[in-house]
């Protein structure tokens, strides 16, 4: 597959270079001024983390479509592993556990290095679907048969079937579309990491009411509303990066915003079941890869089969 050239998107990176820059010089001031604050320490560990993660970005947008798409497999890579390491699994698994990450997990991402679409969207949910429990069965034992075949389905349409819907936006080709396919998923990422970042800050500022006190007690209704709103009006201000026009990609901000949401909440649901806070701890200020992608793996198939059906050529 040919690599794509962006136009857009340099400009895009310098204004969130710039964006980080500032964020970073007022969290050191509010840091000097209120060092004993850990809304502001966990913030400051937040913007540190997302300086990594945006010239990683930035540089695997550079170098092209194989290594973003090798990228996103990487991160599916860890999501899967975070999800099934905090998830109870036994040796009778162990089959269906590694055709989940030596299989399943390559030949998904493999089939967007070598596209083939029609493929890409049955390989987990049906194939994937049909192999893991046969696999489970090799040892032959049955207890808990369907709670164990559930749990290893469920992490490979989460962290690998979902997710790689976000590199599949490369494939996708539109009219009169200056951005490129590079375009639409900084779109998207910009969008759905922002409404995070914005819903986190809103609810710390103005957060009164919980969204769901049993599920996520830190989440609220404020910080939705108004964090999700700051994100929405960022989606329409980015509609340069997209096919939609303006009111197009103010729509689209928002039904990424519902998404994301919903899929932070429900994986904050499967934690709370784990009894787990976090999946892992390998991004400072922000937990494990998995507390990052959980919108994502939520808003990024929605994305990309809206924009598939209504705008791709």
């Amino acid at each position: 597959m040919r690599d794509l050239l962006l136009a857009p998107l340099p400009l895009t990176f310098e204004a969130l270079f710039v964006f980080l820059l500032v964020a970073s010089l007022v969290g050191r001031a509010l840091a000097r001024r209120r060092p004993e604050d850990a809304t502001i320490r966990n913030a400051n560990d937040r913007i540190r983390s997302w300086w990594a993660i945006s010239v990683i970005l930035a540089i695997t947008f550079a170098f092209g479509t194989t290594a973003t798409i090798l990228l996103f497999a990487l991160v599916s890579f860890w999501c899967l592993r975070e999800f099934l390491s905090l998830t109870p699994t036994r040796l009778a698994d162990h089959y269906a556990l590694a055709a989940a990450f030596y299989l399943f997990l390559p030949l998904q991402f493999a089939l967007l290095l070598w596209p083939w679409p029609g493929v890409f969207v049955i390989a987990i949910p049906v194939y994937g679907f049909l192999a893991l429990p046969a696999l489970s069965l090799v040892f032959g034992e049955t207890d808990d048969f369907l709670q164990r075949v559930a749990k290893i389905q469920w992490a490979l349409m989460l962290t690998v079937y979902a997710l790689s819907h976000a590199p599949a936006l490369l494939l996708l080709r539109f009219d009169d579309y200056p951005a490129g396919p590079f375009g639409l998923l900084a779109f998207l990422l910009l969008v759905t990491q922002g409404s995070d970042v914005a819903q986190y800050l809103a609810g710390k500022r103005f957060g009164r009411t919980p969204l769901a006190p049993r599920i996520s007690p830190n989440k609220t209704r404020e910080g939705l509303l108004y964090g999700g709103g700051a994100a929405t009006v960022l989606g329409g201000a980015l509609h340069g990066l997209t096919p939609f026009g303006f009111w197009g990609a103010l729509a689209m901000a928002a039904v990424l915003v519902a998404a994301g949401a919903l899929g932070g909440l429900v994986l904050s649901a499967v934690k709370r079941s784990l009894g787990a806070k976090d999946w892992g701890t390998m991004i400072e200020g922000h937990g494990g890869m998995l507390d990052r992608m959980d919108s994502l793996a939520f808003s990024a198939p929605l994305l990309f089969h809206l924009a598939n059906y209504f705008w791709a050529v």
